[in-house]
C-alpha cells in the first residue's frame, strides 16, 4: 500500500471518529433561572446597607472589637485560607500543563553483548579510531534534555484551566461568605449577651421588690390580716425568681463561651457595655432591589463561579473524544568514553516524534467521565437557582421581621409601663386591704414576665437588622 493511500485511509478514520464522537455528545439542556422579582415589598429605591462596611454598620466599639480579633484568630476563617492556598495551587497545575515538559538527565551504564550476535559481530569487526576496536564491555555515558508537549487543539487543558481558576475565585467568596456569617453570628451572640445581663437585672430588681412586698405580707400576718398561707406564697414567688437568676447567670456564661469559641480563644469576660442595650436603636436597613442579591452576597457568586467551573469541566470531558497530537524530541550528547562525550558532531543525539491518537474502542471510561460531568453542571444549577431563591427569602423574611418587631416591642412596652404603674397601685390596695394577696403576686409576676419579654423584643430587634444586613450580601468587606 503506498502512502497516499495510507494517508487517505488514517484522515478517513479520523473523521469517522470525531463524526460519530459528535453525535454521541449532546450538549447540557439550558435551563432558564426564574428571573428575581423586581422588589421585596413595594419600593424600588436602590440604596442598599450592604455597601456599608461593617466597621461603620455596628455602632458599638465593643462589638467591633470582638470582631476583628475573630477576623485574625477564627479556626474556621484560617481553613477557608488554607482552601484558597489550595485552589491557587491547582490552578498553577493546570496552567502548567499548557506548556511542555522539559527534563534534564545524564546516565552512565555498561554493557556485553554476546559476539554471536549482530551487534556483538558487528562490534568485533568495527573501529572507533584505527586500530582501536570497540570494547568487549561496552559502556555508555549520557546527558541531555527531553521534552513533550501534547498541543492543546481541542482546547481540553484550557478548559480545565479556567475550570481550576473559576473554582479559586469561588474559594475566594467562600471565604467571604464565612466571613459574612461569622460577623453575624458574633453579633447575635453579643446582642444575647446584653439582652442576659439587663434580664439579670431586671430580675435582682424583682427580686427586692417581691422581698420588700415579703415583709409587708409578715406584718399583716402578725397583724392577723393575712394568714400563712399568703406569706409562704410571696417566700415560693422570691425563690422562684432567685432560681431564675441563677439560670440566667449560667445563660451569660454559655454565651459569652460562644462568643470566645468563634474568637478562637480560651473562655474570659467579654468585655461590654449593658446599658446602651435599652436605649440604643437598631441601625436602619436599606435592602435596595433583588437583583443586586447577584452582586453583592458572596454564596451567589460562589455558586455561578461553580456553574462555570462544571461548563468548562463538560467541555474538557468532551474534548477526551478527539485525537490528541504530542510532540516529543530529545537532544543531547552520548558516548562510550567520557573524553568522547562532548565530541561533535560524532556524540551528538536528537530526537523529535509527533503522535496522534484516539480511542476507537471500549471508550466506556471516556463516556462514563462526560456524563458525570454534565451532571455535575445540571446539579451546580440547580443549586444555583436554588441559593438565589434561599437569599430572596431570606431578605424577605427579615424585612417582614424587622417591620412586625417593631410593631410588637412598642406594644410590649406600653404593657411594660401599665403593669410598673399596676404593682405601685396593687401594693396600695393590698395595704388598705382592698385586694387580696393573691392578685398582688399576678401582677409582681406579669410585670417580671412581661420586663423580661421586652428585653428579648429588643433583642430580636437587633438580630433582625443583623441577619438581614448579612442576607443582603454585607459584613464581609
Amino acid at each position: 500500500m503506498n502512502k497516499p493511500i495510507r494517508y487517505k485511509i488514517v484522515v478517513v478514520l479520523l473523521l469517522f471518529m470525531a463524526f460519530t464522537s459528535c453525535k454521541m455528545l449532546a450538549p447540557v439542556e439550558k435551563t432558564t433561572p426564574p428571573p428575581v422579582p423586581d422588589t421585596y415589598v413595594s419600593s424600588k429605591d436602590t440604596m442598599n446597607s450592604v455597601t456599608v462596611k461593617w466597621k461603620n454598620f455596628f455602632p458599638d466599639k465593643h462589638l467591633d472589637s470582638l470582631i476583628e480579633i475573630a477576623l485574625k484568630n477564627n479556626q474556621e476563617l484560617a481553613m477557608m485560607l488554607q482552601d484558597i492556598e489550595i485552589a491557587r495551587n491547582d490552578v498553577r497545575v493546570k496552567k502548567g500543563l499548557l506548556l511542555p515538559m522539559i527534563t534534564a538527565g545524564a546516565g552512565a551504564s555498561v554493557e556485553k553483548v554476546g559476539r554471536y550476535t549482530s551487534q556483538g559481530a558487528g562490534d568485533a569487526s568495527a573501529e572507533v579510531t584505527p586500530g582501536n576496536g570497540v570494547p568487549e564491555n561496552l559502556q555508555n555515558y549520557l546527558i541531555g534534555l527531553h521534552a513533550t508537549w501534547e498541543v492543546d487543539i481541542w482546547k481540553k487543558m484550557r478548559n480545565a484551566k479556567k475550570a481550576a481558576f473559576s473554582r479559586y475565585l469561588a474559594t475566594v467568596e467562600g471565604k467571604n461568605f464565612v466571613v459574612t456569617n461569622m460577623v453575624a453570628e458574633i453579633a447575635n451572640s453579643y446582642y444575647e449577651l446584653l439582652s442576659y445581663d439587663n434580664q439579670l437585672d431586671i430580675i435582682q430588681q424583682t427580686i427586692t421588690l417581691q422581698k420588700n412586698a415579703l415583709e409587708i405580707v409578715k406584718v399583716q400576718k402578725d397583724a392577723a390580716r393575712v394568714t400563712e398561707l399568703a406569706v409562704k406564697k410571696f417566700e415560693a414567688e422570691v425563690l422562684n425568681s432567685q432560681s431564675r437568676e441563677y439560670q440566667v447567670r449560667q445563660q451569660i456564661k454559655e454565651t459569652e463561651n460562644k462568643i470566645n469559641f468563634l474568637l478562637g480563644r480560651y473562655p474570659q469576660t467579654i468585655a461590654r457595655d449593658k446599658t446602651v442595650f435599652i436605649s440604643q436603636l437598631p441601625q436602619q436597613i436599606q435592602a435596595g432591589i433583588p437583583s443586586q442579591l447577584l452582586a453583592n452576597r458572596p454564596d451567589i457568586k460562589q455558586a455561578e463561579l461553580e456553574l462555570f467551573a462544571t461548563k468548562c469541566d463538560v467541555k474538557a470531558a468532551q474534548a477526551e473524544f478527539y485525537p490528541s497530537f504530542t510532540i516529543s524530541g530529545g537532544l543531547g550528547f552520548s558516548a562510550f568514553k567520557p573524553s568522547y562525550l562532548f565530541t561533535t558532531p560524532e556524540s551528538l543525539i536528537y530526537s523529535l516524534a509527533g503522535d496522534l491518537a484516539a480511542p476507537l474502542i471500549n471508550r466506556n471510561a471516556i463516556k462514563a467521565e462526560f456524563n458525570k460531568a454534565k451532571a455535575n453542571q445540571i446539579k451546580a444549577l440547580y443549586n444555583y437557582q436554588k441559593i438565589i431563591l434561599n437569599g430572596y427569602v431570606e431578605v424577605s423574611n427579615e424585612l417582614s421581621n424587622i417591620k412586625n418587631l417593631e410593631q410588637f416591642y412598642d406594644l410590649k412596652n406600653k404593657e411594660v409601663q401599665a403593669l410598673t404603674t399596676a404593682i405601685d397601685v396593687s401594693n396600695d390596695l393590698f395595704k388598705s386591704s382592698r385586694v387580696d394577696y393573691f392578685e398582688v403576686l399576678m401582677t409582681q409576676r406579669d410585670a417580671l414576665q412581661s420586663k423580661l419579654e421586652l428585653i428579648e423584643a429588643k433583642k430580636q430587634q437587633f438580630n433582625a437588622v443583623t441577619n438581614v444586613y448579612r442576607a443582603l450580601g454585607g459584613g464581609w468587606n
